[in-house]
């Protein structure tokens, strides 16, 4: 083992750096980089910790036209350790990564955070909970390959225990397979068992502004590092304050990115994690008589039949069908394919509809 690498087990281990990420860097080692991982971007720079201190690099060298492969925050590069700027020349392999798509229309993906162990969704419990949207962020976090942890942030404003758990049971049969938590960052409660989940890897903050994430932040970290603006007394809501995605290491083990405060999460190839998300349904589905049920009216539909005996929420179902439809429609922008499909799919139900007019009307066509 050379001394480059033994430096950056020793450096590098609070940020992640395991055997496996030593064996994908061997390479580059060979060549005489540095391993390092990124903890900020700003505008095609970027700090990256590497076994010398963190450094200022540029990413020139590894800005390539596809935008899924822009360093971001979390991931692991090779930085040369010559030169004045120095530049990243490799961006390893990401074993996860968060995507959703961008508002533009040229219908790319944009991955905002990478190499992540736990999604952090966190929802405030300041305003009413939005059952679709935590679905929208939690189809996202399956998708990504890291195991997403629900959090009612601001649990104090809830006046009793019993709307609370009332709150958190609401979430809980919404993320089936999820861990819901209920935390107080200023009351300091449900901390400590957050802080043992997310210390075995990265982490990463995701929600809307005002979701309390900076706030939580600093609680898991023990200090005051991220800025935050107190509530607005109107609303409840806090007012957006992170700017930037930064990677932090925590003080009790594992890694924390708190990001800025998303406004939209557009679904990007997202089709497993919709189904993680809404897996009663697929297992309602499997019991159709028809195997493309689309469980609109077709006999032996059992995920209708689940919702008249009550089994399932309607909402759900509902939810369901518009986030398949935006992923669909997501997916075929880029798949030819899959537009094609779609499009005969639309002329035959077009069709179907406009023969049962006609029949309606008593002008069925004689073959």
């Amino acid at each position: 083992m050379s001394s480059s690498t033994s430096d950056a087990q020793h450096v590098l281990a609070a940020y992640g750096w395991d055997e496996g990420w030593e064996t994908e860097f061997a390479p580059h080692a060979a060549q005489g980089l540095l391993p390092g991982r990124v903890v900020r971007v700003d505008r095609g720079l970027c700090d990256v910790v590497t076994p010398v201190g963190t450094v200022r690099a540029d990413t020139e060298f590894v800005m390539p036209h596809d935008p899924m492969r822009i360093v971001c925050t979390g991931d692991w590069v090779a930085v040369d350790p010559a030169g004045d700027p120095q530049y990243v020349r490799t961006l390893l392999p990401r074993r996860t990564a968060f995507v959703r798509s961008t508002s533009s229309k040229r219908s790319e993906g944009q991955v905002l955070a990478a190499n992540i162990d736990y999604i952090v969704i966190c929802v405030s419990l300041a305003v009413e909970l939005d059952l679709g949207r935590i679905e929208r962020f939690l189809a996202l976090a399956w998708e990504s390959g890291a195991q997403p942890v629900v959090v009612l942030t601001k649990a104090d404003l809830v006046p009793d225990a019993t709307g609370l758990a009332y709150l958190v049971q609401d979430v809980e049969t919404t993320a089936p397979g999820v861990q819901v938590l209920a935390v107080s960052s200023a009351a300091g409660e449900g901390v400590d068992v957050l802080c043992a989940v997310v210390a075995g890897g990265t982490s990463v903050l995701l929600g809307v502004s005002g979701a309390g994430k900076s706030t939580l932040a600093n609680a898991l970290l023990g200090e005051d590092v991220m800025e935050v603006q107190a509530i607005r007394d109107v609303d409840g809501k806090g007012r957006h304050t992170t700017t930037t995605r930064n990677l932090l290491v925590l003080p009790g083990g594992g890694v924390l990115i708190d990001t800025p405060g998303l406004r939209g999460v557009g679904l990007w190839d997202a089709g497993t994690g919709v189904s993680q998300v809404f897996s009663e349904i697929e297992e309602f589905a499997r019991d159709c008589r028809f195997h493309d049920c689309a469980h609109q009216a077709e006999p032996g539909c059992a995920v209708l039949g689940a919702i008249e005996q009550g089994a399932l929420p309607e909402r759900r179902l509902e939810s369901y069908r518009k986030l398949m439809r935006e992923n669909q429609r997501i997916v075929a922008k880029t798949d030819a394919r899959l537009r094609g499909e779609i499009r005969r799919d639309w002329k035959l139900k077009h069709a179907e509809g406009r023969a049962n007019m006609e029949a309606k009307r008593g002008k069925v066509r004689k073959p």
